[in-house]
């Protein structure tokens, strides 16, 4: 099974910066588009399985 998350990344300098859209205050960068997701589906990784602390995030609140 694929699973997917939206990311926001830019090219800076000669190389990529980015961010996952739920998880803005945590930003990785990398030589390549390719390197750069790489950094970005460790980071998830990492978010997600508790070895960052106190991890804030973006989340949607219905208010119906």
């Amino acid at each position: 099974m694929t699973s997917s998350v939206k990311i926001v990344i830019w090219e800076e300098d000669g190389g990529w910066i980015g961010y996952l859209q739920q998880y803005p205050d945590y930003w990785t960068q990398g030589d390549t588009l390719d390197d750069l997701k790489e950094h970005l589906r460790d980071l998830y990784a990492d978010l997600t399985g508790g070895k960052i602390p106190n991890v804030r995030r973006i989340e949607e609140l219905n208010l119906s």
